[in-house]
C-alpha cells in the first residue's frame, strides 16, 4: 500500500516537473507547448489508467524535434506518428513487442538526426540525443520486463519516471542557455538558401519559429506602406498588444517588417537573427532579379544590334541596286550605242566599256555579299546551295526550315558561309555536309567535313563565328578531333514570335 502511494506521489511530481519545465521555456514556442502536452497527458494518465501511455506520443516528438519542434526528416514524422498511435493502442491491448520496436526506432531516429546535423544545430542537439537515448533505454527495459517476466516493475517505473523528469529539466535548462536559438537560425538560413526569391518567405518563417500567425510585409516607397505577398496593405499591431512588429531595414532604408507573437519572439538574439536572415534572403532575391534583368536587357540589346546591322545592310543593298548599279547600267547602254554607231574601232572606248562592265560585276558581287538575292528570293535553302556550288568539292545540303526572321536567316547564312570557307581554306576536305533543321524552340545548323581536323575553337575564325551565334542567344559547339573531320554545330533559339507563327512567314 505504501509503495503504491509512493509511486502515485512520484507520478504526480513528474507531471508537475514537466509542466513547470514547459512554463519556464515558453519563449521557445513549439517546444514549450510539447512539454506542456507531455505534462498534461502524464497527469491524465496518473488519474485514468486507460490513458497511462498517452504521453509517449508528444514525448517522442519532443525528443526527436528538439530544439525547433519541427521534424526534419519524413521518417521522423512516421516514428512520431507511430508513438501517438501506440499510446492509444496500449490502452486496450498489451503491446510489449510493439513498444520494444518503438524504443529501437526512437533510438535509431535520434542518432540519425544527430549525425546528419552540423554546426550549431549539432551542439544544440546533444541534450536531445541524450534524452532520446535515455527514454529509449527505459522504454526498452519496460518492454523486456513484460516480455521476459523479469518482475522488476517498481525499479523500471522509477527509472522511467526519473528519465522523463530529468529529460524535461535538462531540455528546459538548455533552452535557457540559448543554443536552441542558434539551431533555429541555422535551420532558417538553410531553408531560405533553397530558394532564389522571396515567395513563401512568411511560411518558412512560420515553420521555423512556430508562429502560424507571423506575417511579412514588404515596404513600397510609392505607397509609403507595407504590403503582403498579394499587395494588400498590412496593419501594424499596437505596441501594447499580444503581437509586435519588427522592422527590417538596410542602411536606414525600409525593406520589410515582421509581425509576430510578442511572447514567442521576446528573445532579442532570436529577433535580431531572424531579421538578419530575412534581410539577406530579400537582398539576395533582389540582386538575382536585377542580374536576370540585366542579362535579359543585354541579350535583347545584342539582338537589336544584329538586327540593326542586317537592316542597314539591306538598306545599302537597296541603295546600290537603285543607284550605282542603275547608273552603271545606263552608262553601259550609252557606250553600247556609241560602239555600234561610229566609235567601234576606238580602242580606248572598248577599254572604258570593259572597265564599266567589270565595275558592274563588282557591285553585283558586293550586293550579293550584303544580302544575296538567293536568300531574299529563295530563303536559306537556295542561298546555301548557291554558295555550295562555288566550292571545289562536293557539298551535301539539307535545309528543313521555311522562312525565318531576317536577322536569324542572316546569322545562319553567315555561319554556313564562314564555315564552308574555312573548310575550303584549311581542312583539305573532299566533301562537306550542311544540315539546317528546326525544332519547337531551336534552330540547329551543322557544317561537317572529312578534312584533317584539329581546328582551334579559339582561333580568330571560329571566335568570330561564336560571337555572331551568341549575339542571337545561341551557342556554337566545335568538335574537331586531331585524327580527322570537323563538326561545327550552331544552336540558336527561335524568337518567340516565330515559335508562335511556326515556320511560315
Amino acid at each position: 500500500m505504501v509503495g503504491s502511494r509512493f509511486l502515485q506521489v512520484v507520478d504526480l511530481l513528474v507531471g508537475v516537473v514537466v509542466i513547470s519545465a514547459g512554463l519556464a521555456s515558453m519563449r521557445s514556442g513549439r517546444v514549450a507547448r510539447l512539454m506542456l502536452l507531455v505534462g498534461a497527458t502524464w497527469l491524465v494518465g496518473s488519474v485514468f489508467s486507460a490513458a497511462v501511455f498517452l504521453h509517449r506520443g508528444p514525448l517522442v516528438q519532443l525528443h526527436l524535434t528538439y530544439p525547433t519542434g519541427h521534424a526534419r526528416r519524413r521518417y521522423v514524422t512516421v516514428v512520431i506518428g507511430a508513438a501517438y498511435v501506440l499510446g492509444v493502442v496500449e490502452a486496450f491491448v498489451p503491446a510489449a513487442a510493439l513498444t520494444l520496436a518503438l524504443a529501437l526506432l526512437v533510438a535509431a531516429a535520434a542518432i540519425d538526426v544527430f549525425v546528419r546535423t552540423t554546426g550549431p544545430a549539432r551542439k544544440a542537439g546533444r541534450p536531445a540525443l541524450g534524452a532520446a537515448l535515455g527514454f529509449s533505454a527505459v522504454l526498452m527495459t519496460s518492454a523486456l520486463n513484460q516480455l521476459l517476466a523479469w518482475n522488476i516493475d517498481v525499479p523500471v517505473l522509477l527509472a522511467y519516471d526519473g528519465v522523463v523528469a530529468g529529460a524535461a529539466v535538462v531540455l528546459a535548462a538548455d533552452l535557457r542557455w540559448g543554443r536552441w536559438t542558434e539551431a533555429t537560425l541555422s535551420d532558417l538560413v538553410a531553408d531560405l538558401g533553397k530558394t532564389s526569391d522571396t515567395s513563401g518567405l512568411a511560411g518558412r518563417l512560420q515553420r521555423a519559429l512556430g508562429d502560424p500567425g507571423l506575417t511579412v510585409g514588404y515596404w513600397i516607397p510609392e505607397r509609403a506602406a507595407y504590403v503582403d505577398d498579394q499587395g494588400e496593405p498590412i496593419e501594424l499591431p499596437a505596441h501594447d498588444g499580444g503581437r509586435m512588429a519588427t522592422p527590417i531595414d538596410d542602411d536606414g532604408r525600409h525593406v520589410a517588417v515582421l509581425v509576430h507573437d510578442r511572447a514567442l519572439l521576446e528573445d532579442p538574439g532570436l529577433v535580431s537573427g531572424v531579421a538578419t536572415a530575412a534581410r539577406l534572403a530579400m537582398t539576395n532575391a533582389q540582386m538575382l532579379a536585377d542580374i536576370r534583368s540585366r542579362v535579359g536587357d543585354l541579350t535583347q540589346s545584342r539582338q537589336r544590334i544584329v538586327e540593326a546591322v542586317d537592316d542597314e545592310r539591306a538598306r545599302i543593298a537597296d541603295e546600290l541596286a537603285g543607284g550605282a548599279q542603275r547608273r552603271l547600267a545606263r552608262v553601259a547602254d550609252i557606250l553600247d550605242h556609241a560602239a555600234t554607231a561610229d566609235l567601234s574601232g576606238d580602242r580606248h572606248l572598248t577599254l572604258v566599256r570593259a572597265e564599266v562592265m567589270q565595275a558592274q560585276e563588282d557591285l553585283t558581287r558586293f550586293v550579293r555579299g550584303v544580302r544575296p538575292s538567293a536568300l531574299v528570293e529563295g530563303g536559306l535553302d537556295a542561298a546555301v546551295r548557291d554558295m555550295a556550288g562555288h566550292l571545289p568539292f562536293q557539298v551535301d545540303v539539307r535545309v528543313d526550315v521555311g522562312r525565318l526572321p531576317d536577322a536569324l536567316e542572316g546569322a545562319l547564312l553567315f555561319f554556313c558561309s564562314e564555315a564552308m570557307t574555312n573548310v575550303a581554306k584549311h581542312a583539305g576536305a573532299t566533301r562537306c555536309g550542311v544540315i539546317i533543321t528546326a525544332g519547337p524552340d531551336l534552330i540547329i545548323a551543322v557544317v561537317e567535313d572529312d578534312g584533317i581536323g584539329g581546328a582551334d575553337p579559339y582561333g580568330s575564325g571560329l571566335l568570330g563565328l561564336t560571337d555572331r551565334i551568341e549575339t542571337m542567344g545561341g551557342r556554337l559547339i566545335v568538335t574537331s578531333p586531331p585524327d580527322g573531320g570537323t563538326r561545327l554545330e550552331a544552336r540558336i533559339p527561335r524568337p518567340a514570335e516565330d515559335r508562335a507563327a511556326g515556320n511560315g512567314r
